[in-house]
């Protein structure tokens, strides 16, 4: 595992020289580095079936008895397989994407490192290793956001994009500490196998919580989101579908089945869920820019993530697993689409677009059928997604879960208002 986020530091770093001998072809070659992470995913997710999760260990700061843990089990496969294979097609995409602009052997590297940050993200089992893979990839999306860096909007939403997940991840590393203090280990396998009590253990989750809520886009935090959109299409497409907005997620779904019990965190996770799934679909709704639509759609299905996630149940942490699968294949693919109509028309304004059937049938059809996964249409996968999620709320058993779940169909019936839209 330590040799697979290496590969993608080291390939990063010949990216900008060979740019300059093959062009866009080095996004190609980019791509072999998520395929043969996806590849490995996939070998060792039969090994781990058969003798439980595979773990790595080494020396990191030895006088303090920190050690770099990584660990790979069914979630993080889940994790790795849905990072490591849409980055296979964004950097498929971004060769297509991309001419003969002199950004990129500079934009593949700092995406492939991005890449490398996320994978390390997601097999972390320390919590320090994963507040450093955390930060790295809040550091390297705004050298992406603003990798145009002649456009004053992609500099200033990039700046907002780091100053408010950074400050969102110091939050999150003082929860660390007192948590890894008071469990008196770092290894997140053990701290959520032995969960430790005190008061100062829900101050920490609340830190915790702050720092998935500002990476996840969740309302009162979600403005860096929209203003990130003036990133290239292929940052878009991988950062704000399937990989960066749902660190948090993630994030939240791994403290869950250790922390749901805690008197803070279920109410938390639950409100800012349902708040953002509710607010950001109201918000789709009133957008033109294609763009702007999908990125408060996308505020609008990390919020029902959290939330089932945070309901902690074993019935919606499933639910949760399979729509943030659906939702990472139907964003990524219709962000790639809004790049492929406005490279064809030069315009995103819905208004504009009334004749797109007729120009081009092959990309509204391609469009309709990925809008309507989104909107939840059977038999589509998002429909699966959202039945699960319906299905699983129904089944709370708690006093909360009736209300929870009119809200949630209530920002399903948005969703389907703003993917007809689309």
């Amino acid at each position: 595992m330590f040799v697979l986020i290496l590969a993608f530091g080291c390939v990063a770093a010949v990216l900008p020289v060979l740019a300059s001998r093959i062009g866009r072809g080095v996004f190609y070659v980019a791509a072999a580095v998520p395929a043969a992470a996806f590849i490995w995913g996939v070998g060792a997710y039969g090994q781990i079936s058969d003798s439980g999760p595979l773990l790595e260990q080494a020396a990191w700061v030895p006088q303090l008895g920190l050690t770099l843990g990584l660990r790979f089990d069914g979630f993080a496969f889940l994790m790795l397989s849905l990072v490591a294979g849409i980055g296979v097609l964004v950097f498929l995409y971004a060769g297509s994407y991309f001419h003969a602009e002199p950004i990129i052997g500079r934009f593949a590297a700092t995406l492939l490192l991005f890449s490398g940050s996320m994978v390390g993200l997601v097999l972390a089992d320390n919590l320090l290793a994963l507040f450093l893979f955390w930060e790295l990839t809040s550091i390297t999306s705004y050298l992406l956001i603003s990798i145009e860096d002649e456009k004053t909007a992609a500099r200033s939403g990039a700046m907002q994009a780091l100053l408010i997940t950074g400050m969102g991840g110091l939050a999150m590393l003082g929860g660390f500490v007192l948590l890894g203090e008071a469990a008196g280990t770092y290894s997140m396998a053990e701290l959520l196998a032995r969960p430790p009590s005190g008061s100062v253990v829900n101050f920490a989750l609340v830190l915790v919580l702050i720092g998935a809520f500002t990476k996840s886009a969740q309302v009162p935090f979600h403005s860096w989101l929209p203003r990130a959109m003036n990133a290239p299409t292929p940052v878009s497409s991988y950062l704000h579908s399937a990989t960066m907005v749902t660190a948090g997620v993630y994030l939240v779904a791994r403290f869950t089945p250790a922390f749901a019990d805690y008197r803070l965190w279920r109410p938390l996770v639950i409100s800012f869920g349902l708040a953002s799934m509710l607010i950001g679909a109201y918000r789709s709704l009133r957008q033109h820019d294609l763009k702007l639509l999908l990125a408060y759609g996308t505020i609008s299905q990390l919020g029902l993530m959290m939330l089932l996630f945070g309901v902690g149940t074993k019935e919606s942490i499933f639910a949760g697993c399979t729509l943030l699968l659906a939702h990472g294949i139907f964003k990524a693919a219709l962000f790639m689409l809004v790049g492929i109509i406005d490279h064809q028309s030069k315009t995103r304004d819905l208004r504009k677009l009334d004749r797109l059937g007729a120009q081009w049938p092959v990309v509204a059809a391609t469009a309709g059928v990925v809008a309507a996964s989104m909107a939840g249409i059977p038999p589509l996968f998002g429909f699966l997604a959202k039945e699960e999620a319906l299905g699983a709320l129904g089944e709370t058993g708690f006093a909360w879960g009736v209300p929870v779940l009119i809200g949630v169909v209530i920002g399903s019936s948005f969703t389907v208002a703003y993917s007809a839209r689309f």
